[in-house]
């Protein structure tokens, strides 16, 4: 009796796991794109304050590494003990930190406001990355790339929005995002009780049997996530430049208006998010080492011409641009629980929080680079970044290991 019991109890969760991944990964979306906001709203902020490039980079700093200092240890409580409604939580901080961002006073409220929406984003992120983890099944990599196609998306919509939305009305149409930090904690709560019913058993009985072990020494692992670290630094660093300073770099070489800019980084954005997409499925069916390699080196020939081409020729080069380099994040993310299995929190932690670090530290220095010199020139320094893709060959193969 108790062994058909635990059948059925598969079953259900078996039935359920793709409208959990597509929740969460509408969620991810939801979340993106609020976040998504900051910097789409620069030229408006930068333009309504007076505001220079180091503090726009400030901004960015300030925003990514209250998102990344505390994902590390949200994802380290959260693999002793799973906190299913952290989620909403997450999610009702960083409503807080929309409303404060609408009715920002000055620069200080600024960083105030956007502090708060990466405490909120430090805490969805690790929870969110298990969660998609639980509910995979044999495809880690898919599942990773719905998870991270959602967040993609949003950022991709979030600079869309801000051009019909905000920049033609003004600073305090930020609260209209407060809808979709609402929505996002109706859904994330839903979200929560299947987690707390069906986590117990998806973890302790299944997930823990899909583990393997990958025979890797403690140093050989230690060095592999250095690379993968190293790796992670050269692609948000790049990104940093296009997410943060397309739009200053098309406004300037091309002298096209703001919204114009807004749509051209939309286009980018999107490009980033089938990225994403294609690299899952590459990754499972392929092998994750060889997506990061393509991803990160096969890039540097469109990241080294883009600064020199007109202006079809930008926008196309950026879209292909995105499309590649996006599609090794989850291949990244996989490759790394892969090497520390049964750290999947702490991982997801260490490696979401790494990105919005680097992305942070990136826009602080690029902008006072391009306070030094120019915007033009930052473009040329950073389309070197890809090149140190060429790392990607110290990975081991672990997934010929597993079979």
């Amino acid at each position: 009796m108790e062994q058909t019991i635990t059948q059925d109890q598969k079953l259900v969760v078996q039935k359920t796991v793709f409208g959990i991944l597509f929740a969460i990964s509408f969620s991810h979306l939801l979340n993106d794109m609020i976040q998504s906001i900051i910097t789409s709203v620069y030229p408006l902020l930068k333009q309504h304050f007076a505001l220079n490039f180091t503090q726009i980079g400030l901004i960015t700093f300030t925003f990514q590494v209250t998102a990344s200092l505390l994902q590390p240890i949200v994802g380290f409580v959260t693999d002793r003990k799973p906190r299913p409604y952290s989620l909403a939580i997450g999610m009702s901080i960083t409503l807080t930190g929309v409303l404060m961002l609408s009715r920002a006073p000055n620069f200080i409220a600024i960083l105030g406001a956007v502090a708060m929406m990466g405490i909120g984003s430090s805490i969805f992120h690790p929870e969110s990355s298990r969660l998609a983890h639980v509910a995979a099944g044999g495809k880690k990599g898919v599942a990773q790339s719905i998870f991270q196609l959602g967040g993609n998306a949003g950022s991709a919509i979030g600079p869309l929005l801000v051009a019909l939305i905000v920049a033609p009305y003004g600073q305090h149409y930020i609260i209209w995002f407060t809808v979709a930090a609402l929505l996002g904690i109706v859904i994330l709560s839903k979200v929560g009780q299947w987690y707390k019913a069906h986590l117990s058993l998806r973890a302790g009985k299944v997930a823990a049997k899909a583990d393997v072990t990958n025979n890797l020494s403690r140093k050989k692992v230690i060095s592999s996530l250095v690379v993968l670290l190293i790796l992670i630094f050269s692609k948000f660093f790049y990104l940093a430049s296009m997410t943060n300073y397309f739009t200053f770099f098309l406004i300037g070489k091309f002298h096209i208006s703001i919204q114009q800019s807004q749509f051209y980084l939309f286009v980018f954005l999107a490009a980033i998010a089938a990225g994403t997409l294609i690299g899952g499925f590459m990754g499972d069916r392929f092998g994750r080492k060889y997506v990061i390699w393509f991803s990160i080196l096969g890039v540097a020939p469109f990241t080294l011409l883009l600064p020199y081409t007109d202006l079809f020729w930008t926008i196309t080069l950026s879209v292909i641009i995105g499309i590649i380099l996006s599609s090794a994040f989850s291949a990244i993310v996989v490759y790394a629980h892969e090497l520390v299995p049964g750290k999947v929190g702490m991982v997801s932690g260490l490696f979401f929080g790494l990105a919005f670090g680097m992305g942070g530290l990136g826009s602080a220095l690029l902008g006072k680079l391009a306070d030094s010199t120019s915007i033009y020139y930052v473009f040329k320094v950073c389309a070197f970044l890809p090149l140190l893709g060429v790392i990607t060959g110290f990975l081991p193969n672990i997934e010929r290991k597993k079979h």
